[in-house]
């Protein structure tokens, strides 16, 4: 067996054997606070999609356990005593409801705009949706002066991909987004059915929206729905206006293969 030569010995002697790991070199050093809600500012909370079902579970968790994972926040430059959320806005909507005085948060010591970057890096509860990363790329964009290039390395994807993400954002009604964020409407069946009408129809892509709600319709309607608009006449794009109840759509059916 051949020995290491001495030379590259030395060479590896000279750095320290007790290495940083490099979890602790990309993710800051926290700070552990107790917080009561009034210094919680929630601005970004129109990023992420609510999800009924898993705040229904998350109530019941934290109403038997209490709150096991903190909230992440950075300090407010503008205003002291006042902190950001960056993540933990459903588990702080939940302990409000349970009538909870305080919040357990860890802060960060770094700006706003690298803290919801470094969030969404070390994120791994749930795949995010094509609007989720519209919305805080326009966010980065508009608040923060990100150009597409810096967007494109940050997010290490191309300039084409943030711009089709943007547009997103740009095209589809904000009612409509407001129906998302809310839960009231998924955000695969807004990207798979609203997105393509919108393209064609705002008016009609409103209106399309407004029937997922009313008729509260899961994934396999609204692709019915959807299938009926795209392929029917005029009239039959007008009948999506009159209530669930009374609409049919023979059409639906024949175009869902």
């Amino acid at each position: 067996m051949r020995q290491i030569p001495q030379n590259l010995r030395d060479h590896f002697e000279r750095f320290p054997k007790n290495l940083v790991r490099r979890s602790r070199i990309l993710t800051p050093k926290p700070t552990s606070m107790h917080l009561e809600f009034h210094q919680l500012d929630r601005r970004w909370e129109h990023l992420r999609v609510r999800d009924p079902q898993q705040q229904k579970h998350l109530l019941a968790s934290l109403a038997e356990h209490g709150q096991q994972t903190p909230v992440i926040v950075v300090s407010a430059k503008t205003a002291p005593e006042t902190y950001i959320v960056i993540d933990g806005f459903q588990r702080i909507a939940a302990l409000q409801r349970l009538g909870k005085d305080t919040v357990d948060a860890v802060v960060w010591t770094m700006s706003e705009s690298e803290a919801l970057l470094l969030e969404r890096s070390l994120r791994a509860s749930r795949q995010e949706t094509s609007l989720e990363q519209g919305w805080l790329l326009a966010e980065l964009e508009q608040r923060f002066g990100y150009s597409l290039d810096q967007l494109a390395r940050r997010f290490d994807r191309s300039v084409s991909w943030v711009s089709r993400r943007l547009a997103l954002v740009e095209l589809l009604p904000e009612s409509i987004q407001r129906q998302v964020r809310d839960g009231h409407i998924g955000a695969q069946a807004a990207m798979r059915f609203l997105v393509p009408a919108a393209r064609v129809n705002v008016a009609d892509c409103e209106r399309l929206a407004a029937a997922f709600v009313e008729c509260r319709c899961d994934h396999r309607q609204a692709a019915q729905l959807y299938a009926a608009w795209r392929t029917g006449t005029r009239a039959t794009r007008d009948r999506i206006r009159v209530p669930c109840g009374q609409a049919s759509f023979p059409d639906a059916g024949r175009n869902t293969r």
